[in-house]
Parts: structure tokens; C-alpha cells; sequence
């Protein structure tokens, strides 16, 4: 899938599997890294803490958390974390540079056999560049403290290109509490040959710290106590860190391609929280760290080849694929204004995962086409806890079918069948605790959880400079098991259902003209749950996402969007719902001379006053009841905001 978005018919095996190119996101406002995935159709991007977090991810009906149900890779290597302190399959992306972004290849369901743990609902690939047309120095700045520099060269070295790039930036936000997030960014990779022959080393490094203030309780803005920008806890915080190193090595012929991917990656995280303030403890208040510290390693191995079997043409491919988690600490730690005062839970974790696939497709006439694949995995977890009844070893495995059929095209549309089982895996610890940080005895989890998929769906381009998709979807988790990273606990829950139907359109009427617009509606329910608690909480429903793009039209540029994300339930009997969010997004640009360009971006164009995300549960305020009070927590969205840039190109 490294065709762009607009020449997919004849090459795409379902109609949900696409490819962003550079120039889309050239033009596109970014205000968070991680909205680089908002550009796949139904993907929301929200943040209920401070900017260094990792993001909140919507897709499909799912309330993806930090990434539980979304595979993501950069530049090859991997980005979700399995057994991670704060949530299963944390996903951070801050440390993504976009202008580096060479494409984004994205896909979604469990119907391709080279994905593995956390692609059920989606995945997606995102490329670097291996070489930039010149050099660059981006230099922005904005409204509540915002400030950014980068530059970036790839000269030519020997028979390659050398990649270098370097961030700085710095975001205050207009909480009262200003978020102080400072971040260094690097990237340095050598590369020779092509995708086809060549390899390429890629280097990464990321520092981050940051402020954090966490959702507040609605009752509090509305008795005056806090401003819709206030914290409760003005202690809230976190900082991290990623360095990795990743080698890509690809040889291939007119009948074949083999491809090698090898990475290693340092991750350190402190995340100091508090969501309930002064439910548990009413006296220091109930401020959590969650501390991870890991390397993993990691090897991909793929061989894909080209034959012929009575005259068809048929394409092969076989790929192996492991991954280990050395993770010397992941803990929970009771704190007051980020001073440890009480070890809650604390663990080393030895996560290792493998998995074999093949897939075969075979082009049965012009007009059929078929891929079916299927998938083998085994994962084995050794949890060394603090508390030694929690200690132990488990492994599990799952086989995975996956298969599909495209029929067409007539007149440039095809319609695809896709089916295929996938997973999830669940934190180590939950797989083999006893007993909860309370002493409570508790039931040990299942570590891989089976998820079954199917859709049908058309692409056309029979329109001229039209593309357009329709997939009607299902998805069926075998439980929504999740360990609780606040609590220390495993929270087993019953199986789940989702449905849906996704449209999205591509329209490219001049060179210089793109008109998208995106549709995605589904629903979330609890399999087999009573009807009166059969909801499963903050699963996305409705998303739009529409804009006009203009590139380099009289040395003007510029893109408009609207984002819609629907209300969603906030608890499983529906009683309990969130507002919609409605936010329109601009960036304009001028060609001031061949190698300058002056650029401004506003993001909520008309400051609306609404949440970025809302979440129902219960917190305790100073002079509250003992057992707190049920409330809508909700985090802003950041009110009208201007950022100014200089490109400058050598």
C-alpha cells in the first residue's frame, strides 16, 4: 500500500485500506502530532492531559484509549507498548515530525495476515523520507507560549543520503496552569538504493516534559471553583523519553522482494496524575505515578514472489516476525505534589511475542481477485512482582484466518468481501495477579484476546478526480478485558459488538484543488449484556471530517476543515451522554520567493467552547461526601489559537 490515495482500484484488498501522501499533509493544519492520523477516515485524536501525553485515539467504536486496539509503526519500528503502566498498547507519537512524513499507509480490521497483536480495529504505517528536496528551517510561532524550530538536510554521503533533522519546541496552553511542555526531537538516518534495492539506518531520539492539567469535574466550573482551564491538582505532570535505532534492508527482483526490519528502543516514562483528587485518600489526595522503563527488540522478516499456476497470476508471501519487552520497571506509586509516599505496585515484566503468517493472492480473471492468509502467534509473559504472590509465567497462542475477495473493475469500481480473525493481547500482570493492591483476590485474565472481523465495500473512480469508498463493517471482541493501569487491577468485561458504515471521498478537480469529505457512523455494544446496561462507554458514534485544500494556486496554499466528533455514552445504561464537537481548522500560506514561505495556521477558527473529551465517573472534592460524587469530567478543547511560521529552504 504505497500508492496514492487517488490510484487504488486494482491494488487495494478492501475497501477501508488507503494511503496519505506528503503533499495531502503538506497543506493540512496540524496542531498535535498525532492529527497526522486524523487524516485516516473515522480517526479522532483528543488529549484529556497535558500535551506530552500520549493521545486519546477514536476509531470504529471504539474508545481506543491510549492505543489498545490500533497497531502503529514509524519509520519501521513499532509504537504501541504491550504492558504498559498506564494503559495495554500505549501509543505516543509525540515524537513524530511531519514534515519528515513521506506517507501513511493505513488499513483497518483483521483481515491482513502481516499484522499482528493490536490490529483489530486498524492499523497504520507511517513513513519517513529518506531524502528532502532541499534543505529546511521551520521556524514557528504562537499564541499561549507556543514555539517551535526545525531544521532538516539530507546530503548526500558516499552512495547514499544522509537525513538529519532537529526539533525544539515549547507549548504552554491556556490552562491555568500552564502545561511548560518542552520537547527535543532528533532524527538521523543514512540511506542507499531504493525500495525495491537498498537499506536504510534510521536513528530517533525524543525528550519531553511537560505540565499536566488532568479533566476536572464539571460541578466544580459551574460552582466557580475553577475556571473550564483549571486543575484541581496543580501538581500534575509527566516527562519521557525515546531513543531507537532501526535498520531497514530490502532486496528484490521483477518476480520478487524480500524485506528485512531489525530496531531497538529505549523508552522511559513518569506519569504523575490524578483523576478522583480526595476520593481514596482525603488527607494527601489521590495523586498516582506510573513509572515504565524498558528496551525492546524486535525482528520482521518478509519474502513476497511472483508465479504463475495454470496461467493465473498469483503472488505469495511468507513473513516471520518477534518482539521482546524487557521491561526492568512498571509501577504505580501513591504520591503528594510528585513525592512517592507509598509503593502500590511495582514489577518486572519479560514480554516476548512471535508470529509466523502467510498469505497467498491469485488474480483468477480480470475481474476476480482473491487473498487469503492466515496467521500464527505465541507470546509468553514472566511477571517478577513486588508483591511475590503475584509473580509467575504464562504463554498463550492463537492461529488467525484471515481472507478476501475483490470483484472488478467495471468502469473503475471494484467491490471487495473481507472476513478474518485477529487480537489483542492483555497486560502481563493481569495474566498472572492474584490479588489487587487492596489484598482483594481477583481472577487472572485472558493474555490474547480473539477478535473476529468482516465488511463488504465498493471503490469507485468512475467519476473523474473522484474517489470515493463505502464499507459497511462488524467486529467482534471475545471480551473488552483491560488491566486498569490507576488501580493496579484487571477489570474483566464481557464480550463486545460493533457495527458501522464509513464513507470517504477524495475529489481533485485542478492540480491545485482537493475537496475531502468523511463520514463514519457506528455503534458499540456489550454481547449478550442486559438491554438496559448494554453500552459500552465512550465509544465513538459519528465522526465528519471535511475540508478544501489549495497548493501553490498563484504562490497561495491553504486548507480549511471541519471536525465533527459526535456524543458518545458515557456509561453502559445510556443515561449519561457527552456534547458533540464541532471545531473548523485554517492554514494559509504564501510563496514569498522560491525558497520562502510565509505560513499562519488557526485552530478553532470560531472558538467554540467545547470539550476535547468528557469522561463520567465519580471524584471527591474538599468538603464532599466520603463516597465522592458522579460527575462529568471533561477537558477543553483549547479556545482560538494562532500559530505563525517561516519556511525557509537552502
Amino acid at each position: 500500500m504505497e500508492n496514492p490515495a487517488e490510484n487504488l482500484v486494482g491494488v487495494a484488498q478492501s475497501a477501508s485500506q488507503g494511503a496519505i501522501t506528503a503533499r495531502q499533509l503538506d497543506v493540512r493544519p496540524i496542531m498535535r502530532q498525532g492529527e497526522v492520523l486524523e487524516t485516516v477516515p473515522g480517526v479522532i485524536i483528543t488529549q484529556h492531559s497535558g500535551e506530552g501525553k500520549a493521545n486519546q485515539y477514536f476509531l470504529r467504536g471504539f474508545n481506543l484509549d491510549h492505543g489498545s486496539d490500533f497497531a502503529m509503526t514509524v519509520a519501521g519500528t513499532p509504537v504501541n507498548m504491550p504492558t504498559h503502566a498506564h494503559s495495554q498498547g500505549y501509543s505516543d507519537i509525540n515524537f513524530l515530525i511531519p514534515e519528515l512524513v513521506a506517507g501513511v499507509q493505513y488499513s483497518k480490521g483483521p483481515y491482513f495476515a502481516d499484522q499482528g497483536d493490536f490490529a483489530t480495529a486498524g492499523a497504520s504505517n507511517i513513513n519517513y523520507a529518506t531524502t528532502l528536496d532541499r534543505p529546511i528551517a521551520h521556524l514557528e510561532k504562537g499564541t499561549y507560549g507556543f514555539g517551535r524550530a526545525l531544521f532538516a538536510a539530507s546530503p548526500k554521503l558516499g552512495p547514499g543520503h544522509v537525513l538529519a533533522a532537529f526539533e525544539s519546541s515549547a507549548n504552554s496552553g491556556p490552562w491555568t496552569v500552564p502545561d511548560s511542555y518542552l520537547k527535543l526531537n532528533g532524527v538521523l538516518r543514512y540511506s542507499q538504493g531504493n525500495a525495491v534495492n537498498g537499506f536504510s539506518l534510521t536513528a530517533m531520539g525524543y525528550h519531553g516534559k511537560w505540565n499536566a492539567s488532568e479533566a476536572v469535574p464539571l460541578r466544580a466550573v459551574d460552582a466557580g471553583l475553577i475556571d473550564r482551564f483549571g486543575s484541581i491538582d496543580s501538581t500534575d505532570g509527566g516527562h519521557t523519553y525515546r531513543y531507537s535505532l532501526g535498520v531497514d534492508w530490502q532486496r528484490g527482483s521483477p518476480l520478487s522482494l524480500t524485506k528485512v526490519t531489525a530496531y531497538g528502543l529505549a523508552y522511559d516514562l513518569g506519569l504523575i496524575s490524578n483523576f478522583t483528587f480526595f476520593l481514596d485518600d482525603p488527607v494527601h489526595g489521590d495523586q498516582k505515578e506510573q513509572s515504565d522503563h524498558r528496551f525492546v527488540s524486535g525482528v520482521k522478516v518478509a519474502h513476497r514472489r511472483l508465479t504463475k499456476w495454470a496461467g493465473r497470476s498469483v503472488q505469495n508471501t511468507a513473513g516471520a516476525q518477534i518482539r521482546n519487552d524487557d521491561i526492568s520497571n512498571v509501577a504505580l506509586y501513591a504520591t503528594e505534589k510528585r513525592v512517592r509516599v507509598e509503593t502500590l505496585s511495582e514489577a518486572s515484566v519479560l514480554v516476548t511475542s512471535a508470529g509466523v503468517y502467510a498469505q497467498n493472492e491469485i488474480e483468477w480473471t480480470r475481474w476476480l481477485r482473491t487473498n487469503a492468509g492466515l496467521r500464527g502467534d505465541v507470546s509468553r509473559y514472566h511477571v517478577n512482582a513486588l508483591e511475590t504472590f503475584n509473580s509467575g509465567t504464562t504463554s498463550a497462542g492463537l492461529v488467525s484466518p484471515k481472507g478476501g475477495a475483490t470483484i472488478g473493475p467495471w468502469k473503475g469500481t471494484e467491490v471487495y468481501v473481507n472476513a478474518g480473525t485477529g487480537f489483542h493481547s492483555n497486560d502481563a500482570r493481569g495474566t498472572t495477579i492474584t490479588r489487587d493492591v487492596d489484598g482483594n483476590p481477583v481472577d487472572r485474565v485472558t493474555p490474547l484476546v480473539r477478535a473476529k472481523g468482516a465488511e463488504v465495500g465498493v471503490r469507485t473512480v468512475a467519476i473523474p478526480h473522484l474517489q470515493s469508498t463505502v464499507s459497511l463493517w462488524t467486529l467482534r471482541l471475545a471480551s473488552e478485558l483491560v488491566y486498569n493501569g490507576d488501580a493496579g487491577a484487571t477489570e474483566p468485561g464481557p464480550a463486545s459488538e460493533r457495527h458501522g458504515v464509513e464513507w470517504a471521498n477524495y475529489y481533485s478537480p485542478r492540480r491545485w484543488l482537493v475537496l475531502d469529505g468523511d463520514i463514519s457512523w457506528s455503534r458499540a455494544y456489550f454481547a449478550g449484556a442486559a438491554a438496559a446496561n448494554r453500552y459500552v462507554p465512550e465509544a465513538v458514534g459519528t465522526v465528519v471530517s471535511a475540508g478544501a485544500s489549495v497548493d501553490t494556486f498563484h504562490r497561495t496554499f491553504g486548507s480549511l476543515r471541519l471536525r465533527y466528533f459526535g456524543p458518545r455514552t458515557l456509561v453502559d445504561d445510556g443515561s449519561v451522554q457527552s456534547k458533540a464537537t464541532k471545531l473548523v481548522n485554517l492554514e494559509g500560506g504564501y510563496q514569498m520567493k522560491k525558497n520562502v514561505r510565509a505560513v499562519f495556521e488557526v485552530f478553532n477558527l470560531f472558538d467554540d467552547a467545547v470539550s476535547d473529551i468528557d469522561y463520567y465517573f465519580a471524584s471527591r472534592l474538599p468538603g464532599e461526601p466520603p463516597g465522592g460524587v458522579n460527575d462529568i469530567h471533561s477537558h477543553p478543547a483549547v479556545p482560538r489559537t494562532l500559530r505563525l511560521g517561516l519556511i525557509l529552504s537552502f
